[in-house]
């Protein structure tokens, strides 16, 4: 354990100290939003990102130790364990150099190399190996012997020579030297299968295509990869197949004669036949899990983006789910997001239907006091915003919504739990009314998979992704907090310290005994310990709870804590969150003790400030530009409003408003030179851009945001709860944070 704290604190840069007890308190079962929040004295308040990042490393460390073990125990039992070897196993510090040194003894199917040992020509490849000024053919007829296969000098010559390839394939300081030209000097070549060409019109791009292994971006390496699997591509990577040569002879040709010619034959047939498919192999796979773990990066930041998307909050909404000739399906939700009202309407079928449709709007509109009313993005939904605008509502917000894998939550068994005896389209219609009003509340229910905001989401590792995905999403909903008594279990499932079971007990003790009134309750719900009530109890919520404290994120064990700073003050808890003088004239250093420091005692004067302040965003209304709401509409030259709704490495795709997202190529976004698109965007950013390119055919649309960089909006504003609803329809520029999944990645990186 001591040296995994040296070790990781080097590679972090922080201190051992710090890393112990991020350990301790990991492996006591704390998760690493709790240990952030609430363990800052103990980790010297290393953020999650750090926290995170220390879980992954010690468990690759101990990946690690396991298979040395393992290594050690194999060559134990083949009785070939040295005391030079065993050191070479015990300083390996990465699982590629492990196996490096254990390759040569690692148990193989029979090779040619083996055969030849069979014939027991190995003292033959050993005496050619040290290249004496021998003459090979008649060194070589001393092994030719009929019973075993050895007829002629030639063929205990080729033997000896298959005995050397496999050698110099299976060293590991050669391994070690061609990976690294592999790496620095390897070009993938991918080129059109046969008679392919029409079939694989979509990788036109790549069927005469060359380029560096070290510079190849994630989105080409993961798009040629996919074109193989498809076969229409014929992908290689190598090196320039001389300085590989040239390598294996600086390594192993050690004179200029009969024996050192015998050993180049073995270097050239070695590096054909088996060191260039393994470092293929090798290469394959190691450039594959770069490119998963960037494209996961830029799925998670999106994914991120989206899910702290501002929130509307609880207003009386009505949600139509857009359609042509099958119609709208119109819901009306109350302030809890609970189902009032469906039905459909019919307003681009004919007069006589629209008008159906426009008295059927006003009506429910009225009778439900509606406050806004959420469109969804598809098919039908801009002509259906501009049906809607017409009608002119008093004080109607009208908000498009990105329908994005509400069809997945439709068909679920969330849904069909939640709405037995609903079609999938109004639970359709539910769940976009529903994003409007708490975006991470109502995308914790769908796959994150399906939500649209990654890049090449199916061909990566998928239990890295998930991994990934489900680290961003407790960090959203942890950074929030939840509503005790209105949450789903889905979105409880992601609180620190619960999960599914234990989620469903709090619904299930919720519909029995009502509303939680108390934090402590929660320990009278089944299955509900002690440890995972200290776990998940600071990020629960209850408003209007008799403690005020239960509103807030300061943790129940520093209730009393609170308690004696407001009897100090000779006032109570409310007085302290009223007063923001009394809150000032509190010397906090009176009351740091051992467990509790400036740190905590910080964040609970920060929360007693804010009790329970959502850190999004005020939510803004956006409208599209009237008049354009088809790709056909687009002209050269056009500028209009946009959201961003997917982030990659080439670039940011944005939703005009015409049914097919336009792509903002990295050159286009920003006049300065930028490498990551997130470096000036984030998902669900409202923008302007310039149309410069519409194919109609193709359904491509380029645009360009360096003209608009000055005449954007300052950012947005924190949400506060407290403050009333105000819509605005101006669009807004906001500086992206550097989140979790990118820190993760940076550190990510000091490992390999």
């Amino acid at each position: 354990m001591e040296a995994y704290n040296i070790k990781i604190a080097q590679e972090l840069a922080i201190g051992s100290k710090q890393v112990s007890a991020t350990i301790s308190l990991l492996d006591e079962g704390a998760t690493v939003p709790f240990i952030s929040r609430y363990r800052k004295e103990l980790t010297g308040s290393l953020d999650e990102v750090q926290v995170a990042a220390i879980r992954d490393r010690v468990q690759q460390l101990r990946d690690l130790d396991k298979r040395r073990e393992a290594i050690l125990k194999s060559l134990t039992d083949m009785g070939k364990l040295t005391p030079e070897l065993e050191h070479q196993v015990n300083s390996a510090e990465n699982m590629v150099q492990l196996e490096d040194i254990y390759l040569p003894y690692r148990p193989k199917r029979k090779t040619r190399a083996t055969t030849a040992r069979e014939k027991g020509l190995q003292p033959l490849a050993d005496s050619l190996l040290e290249q004496k000024n021998l003459n090979t053919e008649q060194e070589a007829s001393k092994y030719t012997d009929a019973d075993k296969g050895v007829n002629t000098a030639e063929e205990a010559l080729a033997g000896a020579r298959d005995i050397i390839a496999e050698y110099i394939s299976e060293h590991a300081e050669t391994r070690a030297k061609m990976r690294q030209l592999f790496t620095e000097k390897g070009v993938f070549e991918s080129r059109v299968a046969p008679g392919k060409e029409a079939e694989g019109i979509k990788y036109k791009d790549y069927f005469e295509w060359t380029e560096p292994v070290k510079s190849a971006p994630s989105h080409r390496v993961l798009a040629m990869r996919r074109g193989e699997k498809e076969e229409i591509l014929w992908l290689d990577i190598k090196p320039n197949e001389e300085d590989a040569i040239d390598l294996l002879e600086r390594e192993f040709v050690t004179a200029n004669n009969a024996a050192s010619a015998q050993v180049k034959l073995a270097i050239a047939d070695g590096y054909k036949r088996l060191l260039k498919p393994s470092m293929e192999t090798e290469i394959r796979l190691q450039t594959k899990k770069a490119a998963d773990e960037e494209a996961i990066r830029v799925f998670a930041e999106n994914a991120r983006q989206l899910l702290l998307g501002a929130p509307l909050g609880q207003k009386r909404i009505m949600a139509i789910d857009p359609g042509f000739r099958t119609g709208c399906k119109l819901v009306c939700l109350d302030e809890q997001g609970k189902l009032l009202e469906n039905t459909a309407i019919y307003p681009h079928t004919g007069a006589g239907q629209t008008k159906e449709a426009e008295k059927t709007v006003r009506h429910l509109f009225a009778q439900y006091n509606i406050e806004a009313i959420a469109i969804g993005n598809g098919t039908a939904g801009r002509e259906t915003e501009l049906f809607v605008r017409n009608l002119n509502l008093p004080n109607a917000v009208i908000v498009m919504v990105n329908e994005s894998g509400a069809s997945i939550y439709s068909a679920s068994e969330v849904a069909r739990e939640e709405f037995p005896d609903k079609d999938i389209t109004v639970r359709g219609a539910v769940s976009i009314g529903r994003r409007l009003m708490d975006p991470l509340a109502e995308l914790v229910k769908i796959d994150p998979k399906s939500i649209g905001v990654g890049q090449y989401q199916h061909d990566v590792d998928q239990n890295k992704l998930q991994t990934s995905l489900d680290d961003t999403v407790i960090s959203c909903v942890n950074a929030v907090g939840v509503e005790l008594n209105t949450a789903s279990k889905q979105i409880l499932a992601y609180v620190s310290g619960l999960g599914p079971t234990l989620a469903q007990n709090i619904v299930e003790y919720r519909n029995t005994n009502g509303a939680f009134k108390r934090r402590d309750q929660l320990k009278k719900v089944a299955r509900l310990g002690d440890k995972a009530y200290e776990q998940a109890a600071g990020f629960l919520r209850i408003r209007g709870a008799e403690n005020p404290l239960d509103a807030s994120a300061v943790h129940p064990e520093r209730y009393a804590l609170v308690e004696q700073m407001a009897r100090d003050n000779k006032c109570t808890v409310q007085d302290l969150i009223r007063d923001s003088q009394l809150r000032k004239s509190i010397p906090l250093q009176r009351y740091v003790s051992k467990t509790v420091g400036l740190p905590t005692l910080n964040d609970i004067m920060a929360e007693l400030a804010k009790p329970g302040r959502d850190p999004r965003e005020q939510f803004e209304a956006f409208s599209f530009t009237e008049g354009v709401n088809a790709i056909s509409d687009l002209k050269v030259g056009m500028k209009l409003p946009g959201i961003v709704t997917n982030i990659t490495n080439f670039g940011a795709f944005v939703d005009i408003g015409v049914h097919q997202d336009g792509l903002v190529h990295l050159s286009q976004i920003t006049n300065r030179y930028i490498k990551d698109p997130n470096e000036v965007l984030k998902v669900h950013q409202r923008v302007e851009v310039t149309v410069t390119e519409v194919d109609v055919n193709r359904k491509r649309i380029s645009l360009s945001m360096k003209e608009n960089e000055k005449r954007e909006a300052p950012a947005g504003k924190p949400r506060d709860n407290k403050q009333p609803f105000k819509p605005q329809s101006k669009p807004t520029r906001q500086e992206p944070e550097i989140d979790m999944a990118s820190k993760l990645a940076a550190l990510r990186n000091k490992f390999k």
